[in-house]
């Protein structure tokens, strides 16, 4: 989100942002805005759209028939006249940063206070901002670059709300546009959504540009990153170069920005559905007969038409399986026969308690290994925290049998001892006599 300017009680003056909005734009955009405006008759709503400028900027402009250079007048009267240069060019550094400027000039003998930098900086930040919209947009050549984001919005599933979170990934050069939804953004599904969209294009391009999301790296403290490792695997495996845009300056990806924004205005708005399957065929179909036809308001091209160019230069998929399917993990098996992954529990047969076993994923299931054979298998999890017990695998009555059966080795049969009494059938008058007998 752009920074409008802040008053000294910290409030946001919007007026003077269009100031210097106006102010900072260039002499090429200000001839671009007549030019657009006299020749192609574009209404301001369109220039502004197209050169992401504020429309009461675009009708500033169009007002004055010269354009004027704006230099900011600098103030020598202030405790900071002496180190001006000095902030100029640190603040891009730290990320224009006053509290860090701040600390710095204590060392440098400045003996003004936190404000006064405060108020120095913002200007500085401001105009970074203003003329990083203002500059011309930035195209790549076929099969250079995708950029990557998720989006979330709050649909229904058969009459439930749920909140959708889609992967959009979008190629630079074609502008063509592939989307994945899930129900989180966690590292599985972010993975598999890279995946589909290979396969959905039949290749990638070599460099992919994200905006820094947690799930693929952290901050280090000194101004740089810490990759994820399974991340960093996943791009090693497939043969692209990840790169991030600079810290607060997610507009650097506004093609896959722009792919968001018409995905939830133009696909999902409106629309209900049964699952996350039905998301997909919906989306395949609309993808298919309005998004990939439609003339794109940048190149002025059907996305399949310029797709038939990109395609030759991305790099083939070539059959190879998918990152997480090469992979085993190891897992022994708990008290309660249930192994992990991703958060998620799966049986196994309760005989496998405290045994090491090995968890694959394959066409959308979960294959549970021991010593290279299957015991179970689930359909894979979505979610996270949830479980998926298979009755055969225990602690039925059948399952307790089977497991002392198996536990309890069976001793010889029992014999009757050969001193036993032998039963004999006698004839009722017997116990008659016997019983007349007694009575004398």
């Amino acid at each position: 989100m752009e920074e409008a300017a802040v008053d000294e009680r910290g409030t946001m003056d919007l007026e003077a942002c269009r100031l210097e909005e106006e102010r900072m734009v260039q002499e090429d955009r200000w001839r671009e805005i007549h030019r657009m405006s006299r020749e192609e008759k574009l209404p301001i709503a369109e220039i502004a759209r197209r050169l992401d400028l504020d429309r009461k900027t675009i009708r500033r402009c169009l007002r004055r028939e010269q354009w004027q250079s704006y230099q900011r007048a600098s103030r020598t009267d202030t405790l900071l006249a002496a180190h001006a240069d000095f902030l100029r060019e640190r603040a891009p550094a730290v990320h224009y940063s006053a509290q860090v400027l701040y600390q710095e000039l204590k060392e440098r003998d400045y003996t003004g206070g936190y404000d006064t930098v405060k108020r120095f900086v913002q200007p500085l930040r401001t105009a970074e901002g203003l003329a990083e919209r203002a500059s011309v947009r930035f195209e790549t050549p076929p099969g250079h670059q995708s950029q990557i984001d998720w989006g979330s919005a709050r649909v229904h599933f058969r009459h439930q709300p749920v909140v959708l979170h889609v992967f959009v990934l979008t190629l630079g050069y074609s502008r063509r546009g592939f989307m994945e939804p899930a129900l989180n953004e966690q590292m599985p599904q972010f993975l598999d959504a890279h995946e589909r969209a290979f396969d959905h294009f039949g290749g990638h391009t070599r460099e992919h540009l994200y905006d820094r999301p947690r799930t693929i790296c952290r901050p280090d403290g000194a101004g740089g990153v810490v990759w994820n490792p399974t991340f960093q695997s996943f791009a090693r495996y497939w043969g692209f170069e990840a790169r991030l845009c600079r810290p607060y300056r997610a507009r650097t990806k506004g093609k896959v920005e722009s792919g968001v924004k018409y995905i939830k205005r133009n696909f999902l708005v409106g629309r209900s559905f049964a699952d996350l399957i039905d998301v997909r065929e919906q989306w395949a179909a609309w993808n298919a007969t309005v998004s990939d036809v439609r003339v794109h308001g940048t190149t002025h091209q059907l996305p399949l038409e310029r797709f038939t160019e990109e395609r030759t230069h991305l790099l083939p998929r070539a059959g190879r399986p998918g990152f997480r399917l090469e992979a085993r993990f190891a897992r022994i098996v708990a008290e309660d026969f249930l192994v992990s992954l991703d958060t998620n529990r799966y049986s196994v047969p309760f005989t496998l308690i405290g045994h090491t076993v090995e968890i694959e994923r394959r066409d959308g299931h979960v294959r549970i290994l021991h010593r290279g054979r299957a015991v179970a298998t689930h359909a894979e999890l979505t979610g996270r925290y949830q479980l998926a017990v298979l009755p055969e695998h225990g602690p039925g009555a059948v399952a307790r049998n089977a497991r002392l059966r198996s536990s309890t080795p069976l001793g010889p049969p029992r014999t009757l001892a050969r001193d036993a009494i032998d039963v004999q059938q006698r004839d009722l008058t017997t116990y008659d006599a016997l019983a007349a007998g007694g009575e004398r």
